[in-house]
């Protein structure tokens, strides 16, 4: 799948288990019955993914108040991911992805624009899976400031 092949609202949600920060094993049937944000990022720890995986914890207890669980998802190893978890407290799921297998499968790699080139990369992605785990929400290309006020303004939450 290339970045042209897009997940859109009512396709079924690519099911993945990818190691979580500790190195356990995390599934997206796992959320089943419940709703949940899979959202795609660059790298952990630097500026715009930092803000918006901050963004996203200190808005968890509203989404969670609405049903909804959140886990983020870059190519980044779980040591990495550990070290990102425990210098921001992040208190969601971060899930590694380092052969970038769920975000071809999820169209969330592929070309983007950086600073005005063309580049091959992680396109900073969100979804809201649905209980059924069918796509409910699917937002490419999003900023890494406001953008998690924004889906909240969306999702009235």
């Amino acid at each position: 799948m290339t970045d042209n092949q897009r997940l859109s609202p009512g396709d079924p949600a690519p099911d993945f288990t990818l190691p979580d920060a500790d190195g356990k094993d995390v599934s997206l049937s796992d959320y089943r019955g419940r709703k949940v944000i899979v959202y795609f990022y660059p790298a952990a720890s630097t500026p715009g993914c930092t803000k918006q995986a901050c963004d996203f914890r200190d808005s968890l207890a509203e989404l969670e108040g609405s049903g909804i669980e959140v886990v983020g998802i870059s190519p980044d190893k779980p040591a990495k991911l550990a070290k990102f978890r425990d210098a921001e407290q992040l208190t969601f799921p971060l899930l590694s992805d380092p052969d970038r297998t769920v975000l071809i499968a999820w169209g969330a790699f592929g070309e983007k624009m950086m600073y005005g080139k063309t580049v091959t990369g992680v396109i900073r992605s969100t979804f809201l899976v649905d209980e059924a785990g069918e796509i409910e929400v699917a937002q490419y290309n999003v900023r890494a400031t406001g953008h998690v006020a924004k889906l909240r303004r969306d999702l009235s939450v």
